[in-house]
């Protein structure tokens, strides 16, 4: 029996090499994202390339959609093995305007979908995770989301000034850590990563300067999607091993 994989943000870029990664590794992707018409679209193109893929309309700002997207999943397969929180935004990367320190505005719109929203998706589908013998959540971070990346002077992130992307981050990492601690007594594992700079749309100079194609960042997500049974949770790591909080 093949294992059910849910990837939030999955019809492009980092959400759709994922997709494609995990359906290689065997399991069945389930494609959510808000545009049905993508979803659907990249859901056809897997099963063209022989894998087996799913489409789902899924908008992760919004905790009806959310419980309404869990409950197709329980009826298509009564359980989720695989949860993949990449939905991601960056609107300060062409934020123009001036400001003191930074936008409420674009904090708010950043929080919705950086924290917000794998906070509903997980509310969602946890019971469907507990109905697998092996559940994993991984959130899709970054190093600057890392405090002590950011209070270290000697980083490269260091002079990076998009506060309210990097504090979502920081954020979504708090989540890992509770998370993990409230599903203690459960064969559920959460995991935080990073995926590296990836030639994707997230940012305007993403896909000219990125060294990471999509494929090439999804192994990290990959990994921790089939952590061990022995394997630690409540982690954060890239490829290239454990980063710190």
């Amino acid at each position: 029996m093949s294992s059910v994989a849910l990837i939030t943000g999955g019809n492009r870029g980092l959400g759709f090499a994922s997709a494609r990664a995990l359906a290689q590794a065997g399991s069945t992707a389930i494609i959510a994202g808000r545009d049905q018409a993508r979803a659907h679209d990249a859901a056809r193109q897997l099963r063209a390339e022989g894998l087996d893929a799913e489409w789902l309309v899924l908008d992760v700002t919004s905790p009806s959609s959310a419980a309404e997207a869990a409950g197709q999943v329980r009826h298509r397969h009564g359980r989720l093995d695989i949860l993949v929180n990449n939905a991601g935004i960056l609107p300060e990367a062409t934020d123009t305007s001036q400001h003191e320190f930074a936008d409420p505005a674009v904090f708010q719109a950043t929080f919705q979908t950086n924290v917000a929203g794998p906070v509903s998706v997980i509310e969602a589908f946890l019971p469907l995770l507990r109905n697998s013998p092996a559940g994993r959540i991984v959130n899709v971070s970054s190093t600057v989301g890392s405090l002590t990346d950011q209070s270290n002077p000697g980083s490269p992130y260091y002079q990076l000034a998009v506060p309210a992307y990097q504090s979502s981050k920081a954020a979504l990492n708090s989540i890992t850590i509770g998370l993990s601690k409230s599903l203690a007594d459960t064969t559920i594992k959460v995991t935080s990563v990073c995926p590296g700079f990836v030639q994707t749309d997230l940012t305007p100079i993403s896909r000219e300067q990125a060294p990471l194609t999509a494929d090439q960042a999804a192994e990290v997500i990959v990994r921790a999607a089939t952590l061990p049974n022995d394997a630690p949770s409540g982690t954060f790591f890239d490829k290239d091993g454990p980063v710190a909080w």
